[in-house]
Order: structure tokens, then C-alpha cells, then sequence
């Protein structure tokens, strides 16, 4: 019997590949998202769809609800959805990092308290984190947004642990560079935010490379990469802690787990530049 799975950010990227991936294996699947006229094909390839604002309290509670309401149980939380704003940190107003831990972190923290009781009764349960490289790395101009996914990691790495007891596992995704829209805007923010700054130089080199890195010729991964990773999690007898996956995936958390600190950021900073 497949199981009960919500995946938030189901509207495109790496949540609709997700969504659409597992309900195609036989899984019973909810997609959430803010555009619900964007999750149309889930439905039609017999998933569900779900209208929510991760930062809206009140939607984090119904969405739980109506899976709980109308199939018993929850097997499987894909806590996807997220944000991004790039620019210097000295530049990048206060109000729009907390908005980041808003959807980032404090999102799927919420989800997975909702979640849990109902994993726990059954002895059982998956809850997936999409996090990324930067849950490990950090590049110039993201301190927000990597900040935001190294604290999911930590929170996830705490929550493995208190919750195996339960037959509940908890899985790390860090996709690499992946052909997605979400970081369509990142060499706009670069050059809005940072780029009549002391830090113009920089955002400016930056935006030329997310230009050419995530424009029409990207050699990112096709998020259906990630799509299969998460479901390989999801059906895994015992799942890896963490997957990752994706174009420079493994490449950049090598490179990151073994130069010093100091020759790290030289490497990354003198590609950006």
C-alpha cells in the first residue's frame, strides 16, 4: 500500500518533480503550495492539492488536518518549500532575513511538531529536509540563506535523534546546482541589494556567474534528480541520513570537508570573481 505523503512548495521545481515522482510510484500524495492552479498535473496524475502559506500559522494546521481527515495517518512530511535573497550582509535588511528562518526553518519545524503525534502512534514515519550544499558551504553574498539551511541541518541532525525511537527517520536532501526557477532572480537581488555598495564589485562578479550558471545553458541537474532521491528515501527500508545530489553536489562538499577554511574561500570567492 503506498503511503501518505505531503510535500510542501509543490508547485514547481523540485516539490512538483517530488509530488509528481511518488504519486506516479503509487503513493497517495498531497502537494501544498501558495499557486494551487500550478499543481494541476498533480492532480491529474491522481494526487492532491493543497492550498498553503508556509508563513501563515493557521495554513501549517489545516494542511496537516485535511491529510489527517481524509486518510487516517501521515506517513511521509517533505518539508521543500523555501526562499532565498542574495546580497551582502552588511546590505540585506533585517526584516527579510527573518522572513527567510520564517519559511526555512520555523515552516518546517512546525509542520514536523503537527506531524509527529500522529508518526508516533503509528511507530513509524519519515520526515525529508531539503536543504542544500549550503546546509554545508557558504559562498559570498547568501550568508541569509545559508545560514537558514545550515540551522535546518543542525535541527534535523537533533531531531534524528529524539525521534528514532519512535521508528521515525529523519533525512537530510542537499541538492547541488539544479535547473529549477527558484534562483531566477538571484542576479537581480544581487545587483538591487549589493550593487551600488562597497560590495558592487562583488555582486556584480556574482551576478555574471548566476547569469551564466542558471540561465538557458545551465549545467545544473534536472530536479527530477532530486525527485528520486527523495522517493529512494521515502521507500528505503532504513534511509540514509543524507543524499546529496545533483551538479556539484558532491564535488563542492568535498572540496569544503577538506581544504582549510582560508584556501576554501579563496577557491570559491576567486570563482566568483
Amino acid at each position: 500500500m503506498g503511503k501518505v505523503v505531503l510535500v510542501t512548495g509543490a508547485s514547481a521545481g523540485i516539490g512538483k518533480a517530488t509530488a509528481l515522482e511518488l504519486t506516479r510510484a503509487g503513493h497517495i500524495v498531497y502537494g501544498a503550495a501558495r499557486r494551487v492552479h500550478k499543481m494541476d498535473d498533480l492532480r491529474d496524475a491522481g494526487g492532491h492539492a493543497l492550498a498553503l502559506d508556509v508563513r501563515r500559522p493557521e495554513d501549517l494546521e489545516r494542511v496537516i488536518g485535511t491529510v489527517i481527515e481524509e486518510q487516517g495517518r501521515i506517513d511521509v512530511l517533505v518539508n521543500n518549500a523555501g526562499t532565498v535573497m542574495h546580497g551582502a550582509a552588511e546590505d540585506i535588511p533585517l526584516d527579510q532575513a527573518r522572513d527567510q528562518f520564517e519559511v526555512n526553518v520555523f515552516a518546517p519545524a512546525r509542520l514536523t511538531q503537527l506531524a509527529l503525534p500522529h508518526m508516533r502512534a503509528r511507530g513509524s514515519g519519515t520526515i525529508v529536509n531539503v536543504s542544500s550544499i549550503g546546509g554545508e558551504i557558504a559562498l559570498p553574498l547568501g550568508c541569509w540563506y545559508y545560514a537558514t539551511k545550515h540551522a535546518l541541518e543542525a535541527y534535523s541532525d537533533t531531531l534524528r535523534m529524539e525521534v528514532e525511537p519512535f521508528g521515525i527517520d529523519v533525512v537530510i536532501i542537499q541538492p547541488g546546482i539544479i535547473r529549477t526557477g527558484f534562483e531566477d532572480h538571484t542576479a537581480r537581488d544581487l545587483r538591487a541589494v549589493s550593487g551600488t555598495t562597497a560590495y558592487g564589485e562583488m555582486a556584480e562578479a556574482m551576478a555574471v556567474r548566476a547569469e551564466a550558471q542558471l540561465g538557458e545553458n545551465s549545467q545544473g541537474s534536472d530536479p527530477g534528480v532530486v525527485a528520486a532521491a527523495i522517493r529512494q528515501a521515502v521507500e528505503a527500508g532504513k534511509p540514509e541520513t543524507r543524499y546529496a545530489v545533483g551538479w556539484m553536489a558532491d564535488r563542492l562538499l568535498e572540496l569544503n570537508r577538506t581544504l582549510p577554511d582560508r584556501d576554501f574561500d579563496r577557491l570559491v570567492t576567486i570563482t566568483a570573481t
